[in-house]
């Protein structure tokens, strides 16, 4: 089948976070010459002969559906839930796993499709596959096929979110001069957090981006009474120059006025892997190179030792929404540059 074809083929297999069994059996199955591993929801394709060895990274699950399937082909994209995060990456890994001239290359290749990316950060199922796959650890090299847009990108920042809570008094909102709001408390603090926008930061040439959001909050419990608490996520993205206690002592500096901060959740940022020979190769097939403005699994790669990198088809501005699309002709410019890659 063509890279297309393919792609419509697992757009068209839901895979919503928790549901990827389907997929990871069809996935399997595919790729049944190549010796799978089933770990959990997880699949792990490829075998060692003792060539040096890359490994290439997609997960098989979505976001919600939004009125996005079945899949279609129109003006040139493939659209369709999850089309650019990630199962366009999902399809040239696949083609690369079947292709001839890959596997009588220089290297040994193995794929793994991993599950619950999409979901909370201590349910990945990747901690699982690398736990219970020891060779993945001997790889040379390793891809994350996240959307790129085309783009080699590097690294990737960390990311914490905290519980920040305002105290105050409850009262009757008739006599407010009797308690304290919590809400309107925290307003000072709210307008410096829409203030603080983000910073650049340069790790190695290339520009990271520090930020603080406030992504949720709530507080009161009926409309006639002061609210006695709020409480809000502070969401901070942090480049790879910079260690988690440094981030989190960050968090709590930023969050100085506050009367409660916990940090709930937590993952590391990914350095580069300067002075990698297969990063060197790889630099030079494509066009752009740049920082990571996002977490990735090159993360949880990185902190097992593993060199690591994003690259993959997916556009990073259409992840997630209910129009998802992905344009062909970078799906065939990434295959393209992976088989140079590992030719």
């Amino acid at each position: 089948m063509s890279l297309v074809d393919d792609l419509v083929w697992l757009i068209d297999i839901p895979s919503v976070t928790g549901d990827e069994a389907a997929l990871r059996d069809a996935v399997a199955s595919r790729l049944g010459h190549l010796q799978p591993r089933v770990v959990g929801n997880s699949v792990v394709v490829g075998t060692r002969t003792g060539r040096p060895l890359i490994v290439l990274y997609g997960h098989l699950d979505t976001v919600p559906v939004q009125g996005n399937l079945p899949a279609r082909v129109e003006g040139g994209r493939v659209h369709g839930l999850g089309a650019s995060d990630m199962k366009s990456g999902l399809a040239v890994m696949i083609a690369l796993l079947e292709d001839a001239g890959v596997a009588r290359g220089p290297f040994d290749l193995m794929g793994v499709f991993y599950d619950a990316e999409e979901g909370p950060a201590a349910g990945n199922g990747l901690e699982r596959v690398l736990d219970e796959s020891p060779d993945l650890g001997a790889a040379e090299f390793s891809i994350v096929m996240e959307p790129t847009d085309g783009e080699l990108q590097l690294g990737c920042q960390g990311a914490i979110n905290a519980t920040v809570e305002f105290h105050g008094t409850a009262a009757h909102s008739a006599r407010p001069w009797l308690g304290e709001n919590a809400i309107t408390r925290a307003g000072e603090w709210l307008s410096e957090m829409h203030r603080r926008s983000w910073r650049d930061v340069d790790v190695a040439g290339l520009t990271f981006k520090e930020t603080f959001a406030v992504t949720t909050a709530s507080g009161g419990v009926a409309r006639n009474v002061i609210p006695a608490t709020f409480t809000l996520n502070l969401n901070h993205r942090f480049p790879p120059d910079r260690s988690m206690e440094q981030a989190e002592a960050m968090v709590h500096e930023v969050c100085r006025a506050a009367d409660r901060v916990e940090v709930i959740d937590r993952a590391p940022a990914a350095p580069i892997p300067h002075g990698n020979p297969h990063l060197d190769r790889l630099e030079a097939l494509v066009e752009v190179v740049a920082a990571k403005t996002a977490w990735t699994d090159v993360a949880r790669l990185t902190e097992r030792g593993l060199a690591a990198v994003n690259y993959g088809p997916g556009e990073v501005a259409l992840a997630h929404r209910s129009d998802e699309s992905v344009r062909v002709d970078s799906l065939e410019r990434c295959f393209a540059v992976m088989r140079r890659f590992l030719g």
